[in-house]
């Protein structure tokens, strides 16, 4: 929790410095002030990017580059030392890879907003990664749009073997009573709920995706009871998870399902874990209340790699290293089920320059 502090106060005091630098406003001004593309640069010449495809790392990021031709590069400085470029196509289809968990994605993600080389006040963002999925809801391989991003480890937590003893997990939220007791979200990142236009068009662009799959992944999946992890991939809208702490098994993960459910008043459903999209939507969020970009063109998707829990007669720790033949499909899932938004957008981008065009 230290860590995103400081991130989120060097993101702040950076904006800060760019907006009274760029558009001569001085730290007190208006923080939502729009900037214009032209002052926010510094006068150089704006990259204008209809599409920015966001990758956590270089599995998730590779897939695009040769579909979509993404040659040229540019270097931003402030992006990960493992991934320092920003890759371009001459459809103004952009792509950059954050380096994994909360502080990379907030660093990366803020770098790029503020560096003053693209023109993002068009843009959509197309976060796109892999996940953990829950067996009860959909199988490895399948792809998945958000409603709502859930931040899964700001909380309390006391060690289960101290707990009270009528609790059913130690985790709760910071400043609840309990783990059933809503909190008053004080961090102020802990749910995000992305546009509802985009989500839908997102959906039904890719509802007849052919997502890949495997005769391993497949064998894998057999091994569970459920209907939803033995069937073939599919494409289908449930929430997202996001926390550092790369966990396992089936008590956090019902843990996870209650949260989720709790914090978004009983609207939203978990279905997958991650890392990083909290942390990359507050790093957006405060791009757009520098006025830079436009929040309502955020989509995320995630692609599930591995479940979140064992199968009957496995142990957690066995599962989460198990080859399940998840990850290539998985992978290659990101371009079958995101590509057909990322055409769609450049393809008509007449239309969609103005917003999310009607059906």
């Amino acid at each position: 929790m230290a860590a995103s502090r400081r991130v989120a106060s060097l993101y702040s005091r950076a904006a800060c410095i760019a907006l009274a630098a760029a558009a001569l406003l001085g730290c007190a001004g208006d923080p939502n002030r729009s900037v214009a593309p032209s002052a926010a640069s510094g006068g150089q010449q704006q990259i204008p990017v209809k599409v920015l495809i966001i990758s956590m790392f270089k599995p998730e990021a590779q897939v695009w580059h040769e579909p979509l031709k993404l040659n040229r590069e540019i270097k931003v400085p402030g992006l990960s030392a493992d991934d320092p470029l920003m890759r371009c196509n001459a459809d103004s289809v952009c792509q950059v890879t954050t380096g994994m968990g909360h502080t990379n994605a907030a660093a990366s993600i803020t770098a790029l907003v503020l560096s003053g080389k693209f023109d993002l006040s068009k843009t959509y963002f197309l976060v796109a990664g892999i996940a953990g999925v829950d067996p009860n809801v959909s199988t490895i391989g399948s792809a998945t749009w958000a409603r709502y991003l859930v931040d899964f480890g700001i909380a309390h937590e006391i060690d289960a073997r101290e707990m009270p003893s009528t609790w059913r997990t130690g985790y709760f939220g910071i400043g609840a009573k309990d783990p059933d007791a809503k909190p008053k979200f004080e961090y102020r990142t802990e749910v995000f709920r992305l546009d509802e236009e985009l989500l839908r068009k997102a959906l039904k662009l890719s509802a007849n995706a052919p997502l890949a799959d495997s005769d391993k992944a497949r064998a894998y999946r057999a091994r569970y009871p459920q209907p939803t992890a033995r069937a073939r991939p599919s494409v289908l809208q449930c929430d997202t998870a996001a926390g550092d702490t790369y966990w396992h098994g089936k008590y956090l993960g019902e843990t996870a399902t209650r949260w989720v459910s709790l914090v978004t008043d009983g609207q939203g459903r978990y279905c997958t874990t991650q890392q990083e999209d909290n942390a990359t939507y507050e790093a957006l969020k405060r791009g757009a209340g520098a006025g830079l970009l436009d929040l309502k063109r955020v989509a995320v998707l995630r692609t599930a790699s591995n479940f979140d829990r064992p199968h009957p007669g496995q142990t957690a720790y066995a599962s989460l290293s198990a080859e399940s033949g998840g990850f290539p499909i998985s992978t290659a899932n990101l371009l079958i089920a995101g590509r057909p938004l990322v055409d769609a957008i450049v393809g008509n981008w007449t239309a969609w320059r103005a917003g999310v065009p009607a059906d």
